[in-house]
C-alpha cells in the first residue's frame, strides 16, 4: 500500500522526503551521483523513513524537519545496503542488479561512504544533539551487528540468542532509531519517546524474522532477490537454527554441512527439512510475539489516524510476501 493511500498528510510528507533525497544526492563526481541515484531510485518499501514521519505525526508534530530526518534515515539505510551487497557478494536486490554487480565492489563501498557522510551533513543541519546521539549510536550498533553476522557466517553452532543479538543490531536498530528520533523531533514526552522507540525495535525484529522465513517460501520474483541467499552465504538464520535443534539427526547434519560450506547444492532438501521441522511456523510465531509487543507500546500513544497506520504497518510486517 502506498503512503498516499494510508493518509493524505503522510502521502504529502512521503513525496517531500523523496524530493529531498534526490536534491541531496548531488555530487561533483558523476559516478557518485549515478550510483547513489541508481540504488535510491531502485524501489524498496522505504519503511524506515515512513516510520519517522508517522512517529512524528503521531506525537502531534506540525513542522517540516521530520522530512529531513526521514531522508537521513533512508540515506543511512541505503549506505548499509551498498556495503552489505559487497560483503555478501549479492548480485540481485529489489529485482535489479546490485550496484556492485554493475559497477564493481570498490565504487559501491565508496559511494556507500558518501551516503553515510552526506546523511551526517544533513543531520547536523537539524541542530539537535539528542537526535544526533540516537542516529550516531544506531549507526555504530548497525556496524557491530554486521561484523557479528560476518563472524557467525559458516558457524552452525550459533544459537537462537546469538542470532537475535545479530538482528537486533543489524536490522532492528535502524527501525528503532527512526521511531525514536521521529518522536524526539516532535518534542514528545519521555513516555511517548520510549514507547515509539520500543515499537520500532520490536517491529524491526519481526521484519527480519519474516525475511528469514521468506528465504524458504517465496520466489526470487516476489522477493526481489535470490531465494536462498542466506543459506548460500552460510548464514545461520532462525529457521535453520530451529531445524537443527528440533529436526532429525539427518536433517541436523545436512544443515550443519550446508552452513559450513555455503552454497545452494542442498537448498531443496533443506527447504523440506525446515518445513517438516516446524521451523516456519516457529519463526512466524516469534515474529508475531514481537508484533504483539510493538502493538502494546502503541497503547501508550494518543489515539490518532497516524497511530492507526503504525498498527496497520505492524500487521503488514508479518503478513507480507516480499
Amino acid at each position: 500500500m502506498q503512503p498516499h493511500q494510508l493518509h493524505p498528510q503522510i502521502g504529502a510528507d512521503f513525496e517531500a522526503v523523496n524530493q529531498f533525497i534526490l536534491q541531496n544526492l548531488h555530487s561533483g563526481v558523476p559516478l557518485v551521483e549515478k550510483i547513489g541515484s541508481y540504488i535510491v531510485e531502485s524501489g524498496g518499501k522505504r519503511i524506515r523513513p515512513l516510520l519517522v514521519l508517522l512517529a512524528a505525526r503521531s506525537c502531534g508534530y506540525q513542522g517540516h524537519e521530520h522530512i529531513n530526518l526521514a531522508a537521513v534515515i533512508e540515506f543511512i539505510h541505503t549506505a548499509t545496503l551498498l556495503h552489505d551487497d559487497v560483503v555478501d557478494t549479492s548480485d540481485l536486490r529489489r529485482g535489479k542488479a546490485t550496484a556492485n554487480a554493475k559497477w564493481g565492489n570498490a565504487p559501491s563501498v565508496l559511494v556507500g561512504d558518501f551516503l553515510y557522510s552526506r546523511a551526517f551533513q544533513m543531520l547536523v543541519e537539524l541542530n539537535s544533539m539528542p537526535i544526533m546521539s540516537v542516529v550516531s549510536t544506531a549507526t555504530n550498533v548497525i556496524a557491530e551487528g554486521e561484523v557479528l553476522q560476518l563472524i557467525n557466517c559458516k558457524n552452525p553452532d550459533v544459537d537462537e540468542a546469538s542470532y537475535m543479538k545479530v538482528i537486533l543490531g543489524k536490522t532492528a536498530m535502524l527501525f528503532e532509531a527512526a521511531t525514536q528520533a521521529g518522536a524526539i523531533i516532535a518534542g514528545a514526552n519521555e513516555t511517548h519517546i520510549e514507547a515509539l522507540q520500543l515499537y520500532g525495535r520490536h517491529l524491526g525484529i519481526a521484519f527480519q524474522l519474516v525475511d528469514d522465513v521468506l528465504d524458504y517460501q517465496s520466489s526470487a520474483e516476489e522477493m526481489g532477490k535470490n531465494v536462498g541467499d542466506d543459506l548460500a552465504e552460510g548464514k545461520p538464520t532462525l529457521p535453520l537454527i530451529h531445524t537443527m535443534k528440533h529436526g532429525t539427526e539427518e536433517q541436523r547434519q545436512l544443515i550443519r554441512q550446508a552452513i559450513r560450506k555455503g552454497g545452494l547444492d542442498d537448498l531443496e532438501p533443506i527447504r523440506e527439512a525446515v518445513i517438516a521441522s516446524g521451523a516456519i511456523d516457529y519463526t512466524f510465531s516469534q515474529a508475531q510475539l514481537q508484533i504483539e509487543q510493538a502493538m502494546q507500546q502503541l497503547t501508550l500513544i494518543p489515539k490518532s489516524a497516524f497511530r492507526d497506520i503504525l498498527e496497520h504497518l505492524a500487521q503488514l510486517a508479518v503478513n507480507r510476501r516480499t
